[in-house]
Order: structure tokens, then C-alpha cells, then sequence
């Protein structure tokens, strides 16, 4: 095969028009598995490969694109970057975006490997014109250049060249273009900021951080939108959120909570302000962001409260994130009369609202409700079927009429409800006193896609692997419980053919 290869290089390259051979060449490269594909192109040129890249015709660029993609992949990272250098190069600056990303693909490669990484790092053409490449009008060629970049930066050596060279002009250079690029350079500092300390560190004397942070207060309510999310990515790392409480961040979001009534954009960037301390506090604590932040838990409960879908779509999926844990239980039940309208508002939403919302709603309902076995405590269960009693007169009827509307996702929905309460002992106990929930459940013929199948077979294993289901449900129905379960999620009874002699 090795020949093959090596005769199909010889003969494009004496040809005019060269597409039959190229189709032929990736075929073949197609069928040599990649561990045997080093050993049959090692100490080939792929010069006439790379020369038939300058040319106007798509089908004999992407082909080209395509076979050495194949090939530079199963070679070594040192060998390309020392054989290819100037091929590389050239690549980034090609009118075609699928040349320039293999071109970065195959440098991305080259900055993780040590001896490559060096020579990627030392050549001052290659960087400069990756940097150039973040202000690509295509998208997929300036996340590639982002990715690069963001690699190279996993080491002392790549963080200097980038912070503390004439790169980092470069950098701010490219930042002047637009908003958007300005924001593409922001989201390649977050990204690196993310990785280590000493990282962050880099970014932070380069200056950029404190202009991205400056952004959160600019006059462009857009901007400050896009702004959020940037600080949002950047507090996902201990690190990260260290540094952003020393700058004042989060009371400057606090306080930005506060003002947004009176600004009458503020719907454009608000939701951010809360995804923002909804993650902050899953990740530290749920209690202590809402004690220190009153602003935020008081505009979650308002906007869930606020006929602005939008609003209340945020809201919804905040209440679930902190919901879903115990203390975010803990700190909903003390306010009181507060989260119970709030609790009825979802409610409401669930049975009625737009199909989005629906979905929300019941998402959020289930994770408040839900408690694993060991958080089963007499004043957790007491919480979760007070929540559960508020929802309707009639809650069990309510959840299972939203599982009969020709819907598969509030179907799903509404069983992720009965998940949550089923494996509670007054979960369970108002099931079997609901007249034919019981078969309902043990009925195959409601929700046929496969999400359905598997949501119920779902609440049949939480029935049946809860401790007190037995003795709550009966032996009978527990055995037909446990037999649903044995068969699976998409099992199919057996129907006899019935023929009657003589039918026309």
C-alpha cells in the first residue's frame, strides 16, 4: 500500500487536472489504518499536495484538505512542524477557511507535543498570524485560533510569549476591530485565566481582565450582557472566583440587581446577573449567596412572578439549580409566604403556560421536590410534601392530566414529578390513594417515544427500589411493579392473532 500511496503522489503531480488521482489518494489513505499510516508516508514530500492548495477549483482544495489532514495527523507533530513550517504558515492566510483551520489544527497539535511546542513558540510568523486568525469572518476558523492559543498557553514558556512579548500587542490590536472581536479576545483570556492561578495571573497584568470587568458597567446594555457571561465563565474556577471577589465584582452585580428597575434595558442583561450568582452559589453554597446577596434570591423570586417569558424562564431554572439541593430547600422554606406564591405561580405555569415554560416549570417542580434516600429526614419529607400539597387541590390528579396532553416532553416532565415523589413514603401513600394511578403506571400504551419509555421505566425503578415501597404498596402491586421492571423499558406483550373463518 505503501507504493500505492507513493505512486499516487508521483502521478499528480505530473498531471493537469488532478481530481481522479486526489479521490483516489484519500481512498486509498482511508484504508490504511492510522497506527500503519506513519510508516507508509514517513520521508514522503507532500509539496505537490500543498501546491495544488493554490487554486481556485473547491472540489481539488477540499480534497487536498482532506488527504492531508489524514496524513499529518498520523505523522509526528515534530516531523510536520519541521518538515511543513512555512506550509503551515502560508495555510493560515488562505482564502479557503477549511485550509486555514487544518492549518491550526495541525498547530494545535505541534504546541502540545515539547520539542514541536518550542519551535511553534520561537517562530514569531506562525503566532502572529494565529493571532490575526481570532478576526476570521468565519466563526469555526477563529475558535480553532482561540483553541490554538489557549493550548499554547498551558506552559510557563507559552504564557510568557503571549503576556509578555510584542504578541501581546498584537492581541490588542486585533481587540480594536469590533465589539465582536474585541469579545473574542476576552473569551481566549477567560479561557486561559481559567486554567491555574499563575495563569490568571498572566491575564490579569496584561490589563485585559480589569477592561473586561470595566465592561460591566459600559453604556452598550449589549455589551454589558456579553460582558456577564465572560465573568460568569470566569467564576467557574476557585481561582477565578477568589479574584473576582477582591475586585468587588460580586456586590457590583449585587448592586447592578438592584438598579435594574430603574433601567428600562435591563431586561437585556438581567437574566445573566442571576445566572451569574445561580452558579455561584451551586458552587460555593446556596445559603450563604443568598444571605449575602438578599438582591439576588428577592429578583429570582420577582422574576419568576413576572409574565416577561423570558424572566420567568430564568428564574424557573435558577429556582431548580438551588433547589436541588438541601440547603437551597432550606433557604426557599424561610421565607415563607414569599416562596409559596412563587411555588404556586410554577404551578400554575405548569398547567397552563406556554409549552417552554411548561417544561421549566415542571423541570424546577421535580428538583424541588426531589430528596436522595439519605436526606430523608422527618423535616425534609414534611417540606417536600407541603410543597407538593401547595401545587393544587388536587396535585396527583394535576401532574397526571399534563402527562395525558399529546406532548412527549410534558409527559416527561410530569413523570420526573412522580420520580421525585415516589420514592417518598407520603409520596407513595398518595399514589395508591389516587384512584387508577396504579395502572396508569403499570400502563405501557401512554408515551411512546423512547424519552417516555425510558421516564417510566424510570419511576418504576424508583418505586421499586425504595425501601418502604413493599409495605406502602402491597405485595401485589409490588410484584407487578417488579415484573414491568424485569421486562424492560420497551417490552411488548405478545397479542394472538384472532381469524374468524369465512371474513370477507
Amino acid at each position: 500500500m505503501a507504493v500505492s500511496v507513493q505512486s499516487l503522489l508521483e502521478d499528480i503531480s505530473s498531471i493537469e487536472d488532478p481530481i481522479e488521482e486526489l479521490q483516489s489518494l484519500k481512498t486509498a489513505l482511508l484504508s490504511i489504518p492510522v497506527g500503519a499510516l506513519r510508516d507508509s508516508v514517513s520521508g514522503q514530500r507532500l509539496d505537490v499536495i500543498f501546491a495544488l492548495l493554490d487554486s481556485n477549483e473547491r472540489e481539488q482544495v477540499e480534497l487536498c484538505v482532506d488527504i492531508l489532514e489524514r496524513i499529518l495527523t498520523a505523522l509526528r507533530p515534530s516531523y510536520v512542524v519541521q518538515n511543513y513550517r512555512s506550509e503551515l504558515q502560508r495555510g493560515l492566510t488562505h482564502p479557503n477557511d477549511t485550509v486555514k483551520i487544518l492549518a491550526l489544527t495541525q498547530i494545535a497539535r505541534a504546541v502540545r507535543d515539547p520539542d514541536a511546542g518550542t519551535e511553534i513558540l520561537n517562530n514569531h510568523g506562525i503566532l502572529h498570524q494565529v493571532i490575526l486568525c481570532i478576526k476570521e469572518e468565519k466563526m469555526a476558523v477563529a475558535k480553532q485560533a482561540i483553541q490554538t492559543l489557549s493550548k499554547l498557553s498551558h506552559s510557563k514558556s507559552g504564557l510568557d510569549k503571549l503576556f509578555q512579548s510584542d504578541m501581546l500587542k498584537v492581541m490588542k490590536d486585533v481587540m480594536a476591530t469590533s465589539d465582536i472581536i474585541r469579545y473574542r479576545i476576552y473569551e481566549l483570556v477567560v479561557e486561559i485565566s481559567s486554567v491555574s492561578p499563575i495563569s490568571l495571573g498572566y491575564c490579569a497584568n496584561s490589563g485585559l481582565i480589569s477592561q473586561l470587568l470595566n465592561e460591566l458597567t459600559g453604556d452598550d446594555v449589549l455589551i454589558r450582557a456579553t460582558a456577564i457571561e465572560m465573568v460568569t465563565s470566569m467564576a467557574d474556577s476557585q481561582h477565578g472566583r477568589q479574584y473576582l471577589a477582591q475586585q468587588g465584582i460580586m456586590d457590583k452585580i449585587s448592586n447592578m440587581i438592584r438598579g435594574a428597575e430603574l433601567d428600562p434595558f435591563s431586561s437585556l442583561y438581567l437574566p445573566g446577573l442571576v445566572k451569574f450568582f445561580g452558579n455561584l452559589a451551586i458552587i460555593d453554597s446556596p445559603q450563604q449567596v443568598c444571605e449575602s446577596y438578599p438582591a439576588f434570591q428577592n429578583k429570582v423570586f420577582e422574576m419568576a412572578l413576572d409574565p416577561d417569558p423570558a424572566m420567568a424562564g430564568v428564574a424557573l431554572d435558577t429556582l431548580g439549580l438551588l433547589g436541588a439541593t438541601v440547603e437551597g430547600k432550606q433557604v426557599f422554606q424561610k421565607t415563607g409566604e414569599t416562596f409559596r406564591d412563587v411555588l404556586k405561580k410554577m404551578s400554575q405555569l405548569a398547567s397552563s403556560g406556554a409549552t417552554e415554560l411548561r417544561v421549566r416549570s415542571l423541570d424546577a417542580i421535580s428538583q424541588l421536590l426531589t430528596l436522595q434516600p439519605e436526606q430523608q429526614t422527618e423535616d425534609l419529607l414534611a417540606l417536600t410534601e407541603s410543597w407538593f400539597q401547595l401545587l393544587s387541590k388536587q396535585p396527583m390528579e394535576m401532574i397526571r392530566d399534563i402527562s395525558t396532553q399529546p406532548f412527549p416532553e410534558l409527559y416527561c416532565g410530569a413523570l420526573r414529578i412522580f420520580i421525585a415523589v415516589a420514592t417518598q413514603p407520603w409520596g407513595q401513600k398518595q399514589m395508591m390513594r389516587t384512584p387508577g394511578f396504579m395502572e396508569f403506571i403499570l400502563d405501557r400504551s401512554t408515551g411512546q417515544t423512547k424519552e417516555a419509555k425510558d421516564a417510566k421505566f424510570e419511576l418504576v425503578g424508583a418505586f421499586v427500589g425504595s425501601s418502604t415501597a413493599a409495605q406502602t404498596l402491597g405485595s401485589q402491586h409490588y410484584i407487578r411493579l417488579k415484573t414491568y421492571l424485569k421486562e424492560g423499558p420497551y417490552y411488548v406483550s405478545a397479542v394472538a392473532a384472532v381469524s374468524t373463518e369465512g371474513a370477507e
